[in-house]
């Protein structure tokens, strides 16, 4: 448990709320702990028809918390198992998940998004993965999702340039189903949600899980870039980077072959 992840259950819809808005909704151990437990618990609920994934604040979520993330890096595979089950618990989930995303949605808070079934984006959002600029690799199966959501190209873009992508143009690359302003952002989401807990559960169980595939895939691509996440997080790349992330100047990654 965590006053940071904020659980709330009403007419057949959970909501899970990040609320550390002081520090941008930066996601720590404890709260991948806490949102995994609570999608298990959704999973078995059979009250709760659909969930909605938002955020407290101006920005739904800055990714890891960095502070945390590289002041211990020799324990990173083993706190890492938090993440983990976050991960699987998304990935895997069997009922509806509808989020709600205002300002940042960096590394994390982007790539998670591709295993909800519905976004509602505020015009403020701006989506980020910069994980070549941090010397890491992508997470979360994205290297295998967003490139069959966006084309190849535009992955590579958002990948390798690691530039924002803002709410018009996530909706355009069909990120996003819808784009609304902020006031409203909250309320659009819950609408999605409660029309989806209308509807049959089962015929949503079993149409999610036919447009999600094989399950096996996204494991194993989860399980593929976490080996590689892990090394890179010890390369002299990714210290450089973190380095320069605290000392607030831009990495050098010019005597790096």
């Amino acid at each position: 448990m965590t006053e940071h992840v904020i659980i709330t259950t009403a007419d057949g819809v959970m909501e899970i709320k990040f609320n550390r808005a002081d520090k941008r909704n930066a996601l720590t151990q404890p709260m991948y702990g806490a949102v995994a437990d609570a999608f298990a618990h959704a999973a078995e609920d059979k009250s709760v028809r659909c969930v909605v994934l938002c955020a407290a604040g101006d920005h739904f979520s800055a990714g890891n918390d960095i502070s945390d993330f590289a002041g211990r890096p020799a324990a990173a595979t083993n706190t890492e198992s938090q993440t983990t089950r976050f991960l699987r618990a998304i990935s895997t989930a069997p009922k509806p998940i509808v989020a709600a995303v205002q300002g940042n949605a960096v590394g994390v808070g982007t790539t998670m998004l591709l295993h909800c079934d519905l976004v509602v984006a505020a015009t403020s959002a701006r989506l980020a993965l910069p994980f070549a600029n941090l010397g890491l690799v992508p997470e979360a199966a994205s290297s295998l999702l967003l490139p069959h959501l966006v084309g190849w190209q535009r992955a590579a873009e958002a990948f390798m340039l690691g530039d924002v992508i803002d709410a018009a143009t996530a909706f355009a690359w069909g990120m996003v189903n819808r784009v609304v302003e902020q006031p409203d952002m909250l309320a659009t989401a819950h609408a999605l949600a409660q029309r989806l807990a209308a509807k049959s559960p089962s015929a949503l169980r079993h149409t999610k899980a036919l447009m999600r595939g094989a399950p096996e895939d996204v494991a194993a691509r989860m399980k593929e870039e976490g080996a590689i996440f892990a090394a890179q997080l010890q390369s002299p790349e990714a210290k450089e980077a973190f380095a320069a992330f605290f000392e607030k100047r831009k990495p050098d990654f010019s005597k790096f072959g």
